[in-house]
């Protein structure tokens, strides 16, 4: 039996895309919207990794060098500490019926803790 290039470019793609997407989905585990609200606000990144693995993707804030004169005064502070912002992705953890979740659901950390949760099924 004579198996083909094409063939074997496709399982291998299929394994590929399967291990990709268990790997997104927090070990499996699925999570309420209230459950997940309940375990990670205003947690530390340290504490959202450990329970649910390496995000699939994430985003730093970037604030334009010239945002504080768009508004005609200097807004800044010199006394002021810097804020850092950061946005994490995970795919498929929170439910929102108990055969469907959310396509993508965003952490935002200010400083290193969670600030701001968001489910999305539009991206």
């Amino acid at each position: 039996m004579q198996i083909s290039t094409v063939s074997i470019f496709n399982l291998l793609m299929a394994i590929s895309l399967s291990v990709a997407s268990s790997l997104s989905f927090a070990g499996g585990k699925t999570y309420t919207e209230d459950e997940f609200l309940d375990s990670f606000s205003g947690k530390s990144k340290k504490v959202v990794e450990a329970k649910l693995g390496t995000p699939a993707k994430k985003q730093l804030s970037v604030k334009p060098t010239n945002a504080g004169t768009m508004l005609g005064k200097n807004v800044e502070e010199k006394n002021s500490k810097p804020v850092k912002v950061e946005m994490w992705y995970y795919k498929n953890i929170v439910k929102y019926d108990p055969k469907r979740t959310y396509k993508e659901t965003e952490i935002t950390f200010v400083n290193d803790k969670v600030m701001n949760i968001g489910f999305f099924n539009n991206r």
